[in-house]
């Protein structure tokens, strides 16, 4: 009897399989969107988004203490110190003092005598110990078990208020640095983006390269470190930040009792900004070197600062620009317009766009690398689509940009290490943790109008910078760049309707 039935469903099924295998009409677009559309749409986040809200507590040294406590199944928690200095606020002749103090607080201290003492109690926890310098920031963070948060707070004071910096270690490091920076120079992306700040911001320390010239890491001395120490590690300039499996309160009361030797200075950073603000100039550096297979290239306009009320709609416009890469080989599908001509065209073997904050300005631009022979074609894509942004915008395309903003922003949120990060750069630029929802409100109100107005502000008539290094005698002037922003409002506005139109 269940034989008989399977042969009849399957006479049944056969003749279906062979239409739908052999048939020549177009197949129904309704089958395959019953549960997705081509079109983006606005989607409530805010079931995902209800995370446990991070705690501020400012103590009265004015060093403030941020935790977010959630539960974990591996019990694992983040803490590290963040403070507001980075290469920005180095002294005339130490640029790389910021660098270098990075790698000489893990070299001991008066409790922990060498680097090997301290690299073995890191290790016996199964703990992970790290820093990083930027040009407005220096961070020293370790990742640990729940339980070990009380040792990790310990150390990370005792690096930070007694490093001994010893004369041998720092002679020893000087070589570490050095080499470091011989691997940063086959970096190309990294060497594109100094040129470039050097560009943007010339003879200003925000356009100085993080790691500092050669020779100056040949000459910084153990006073220079313990200078810029006291000058720049000050309670109201410092943040702890813990995430994961901690206490707060328990966190508040460990620094209290650990965080006692730094000094109260109440100058902040902004009022050192203001005292030497930096300027945007415009300029351009070209490195030719004919034997690169590669053109690498940057382009920048003056961005916004942290707190300004355009930093938000530049960061969806640097989604509507994209990124792209041809090895991933979606040019043609991407919903980047940019992309898709870059892809179609072959100009580009990469693209990224970019929006880069400081305190009080920032880089918004485009980074590629190109055959040498399409430079020009790819200068006339990219600076279109720039003049675009200000005239022709999509709904559409808007929508598609915050969808993909909100998404990368969640994703890099992936654990303790990214939360403790987070809060406590948000605590230094913001004063404040901006909650999820807050910030994905902030995004849902970009518009294409804001996108356009705020394409008018930052690009139309604008200055523009330029970093370009390879073979780039085909790449044109500076001053064409420039002129590429100039347009006329009512006679570019009809150029783009009429394309709309006929397309």
């Amino acid at each position: 009897m269940a034989a008989a039935v399977a042969v009849r469903s399957k006479r049944r099924l056969l003749p279906h399989l062979y239409r739908l295998l052999h048939s020549t009409a177009a197949p129904s677009p309704n089958r395959f969107l019953r549960h997705a559309s081509p079109v983006p749409r606005a989607a409530d986040h805010s079931p995902f988004l209800r995370l446990p809200a991070a705690r501020v507590s400012t103590l009265p040294t004015g060093l403030r203490v941020v935790t977010q406590s959630y539960p974990a199944a591996t019990r694992m928690a983040s803490v590290g110190v963040w403070v507001d200095a980075g290469s920005r606020f180095e002294l005339p002749g130490t640029n790389g003092t910021a660098h270098f103090l990075e790698h000489m607080a893990f070299k001991g201290t008066e409790r922990r005598p060498t680097a090997n003492a301290l690299e073995v109690e890191i290790e016996d926890m199964g703990a992970r110990l790290n820093a990083y310098t930027s040009r407005e920031q220096t961070t020293f963070f370790a990742d640990v078990q729940g339980r070990d948060v009380p040792a990790a707070l310990d150390v990370l004071s005792d690096i930070l208020q007694h490093p001994r910096f010893p004369q041998q270690g720092i002679q020893r490091e000087r070589g570490v640095i050095l080499r470091e920076m011989e691997e940063v120079q086959g970096m190309m992306e990294e060497v594109i983006f100094d040129h470039l700040h050097t560009a943007a911001f010339r003879d200003h320390p925000l356009g100085d390269t993080i790691l500092g010239p050669t020779e100056n890491i040949k000459s910084i001395s153990k006073k220079d470190l313990q200078q810029y120490i006291s000058t720049h590690y000050t309670c109201p300039r410092m943040v702890v930040s813990a995430s994961g499996a901690v206490d707060h309160d328990e966190v508040v009361d460990q620094v209290r009792k650990l965080f006692t030797g730094f000094s109260t200075d109440p100058t902040t950073a902004d009022q050192l900004v203001e005292a030497n603000p930096a300027i945007f100039t415009g300029s351009e550096v070209r490195v030719e070197n004919a034997e690169m297979p590669l053109a690498h290239i940057a382009i920048a306009f003056k961005g916004s600062s942290w707190t300004d009320p355009s930093s938000i709609p530049l960061m969806v416009t640097q989604s509507i620009l994209g990124s792209w890469n041809r090895s991933i080989g979606v040019g043609n599908c991407s919903g980047s317009a940019l992309a898709r001509g870059i892809s179609n065209g072959e100009l580009a073997e990469n693209l990224m766009a970019f929006n880069t904050n400081y305190r009080d300005t920032g880089l918004f631009g485009i980074y590629t690398s190109a055959p040498p022979d399409a430079l020009h074609d790819l200068s006339r894509l990219i600076m279109e689509e720039f003049r675009r942004l200000a005239f022709r915008v999509s709904e559409t395309e808007v929508a598609r940009a915050r969808n993909q903003l909100k998404s990368s922003l969640l994703l890099h949120f992936d654990g303790s290490t990214a939360v403790s990060e987070n809060n406590g750069r948000q605590m230094l630029t913001y004063g404040r943790v901006m909650p999820f929802l807050e910030l994905f409100a902030r995004i849902d109100a970009v518009d294409c109008d804001t996108v356009m107005k705020t394409a008018k502000e930052f690009i139309i008539d604008k200055d523009v910078a330029l970093a370009a290094v390879g073979p780039i005698s085909n790449l044109p002037e500076l001053s064409w760049f420039r002129s590429q922003t100039v347009s006329d409002d009512k006679f570019t506005s009809r150029v783009f309707s009429l394309f709309a139109q006929n397309n």
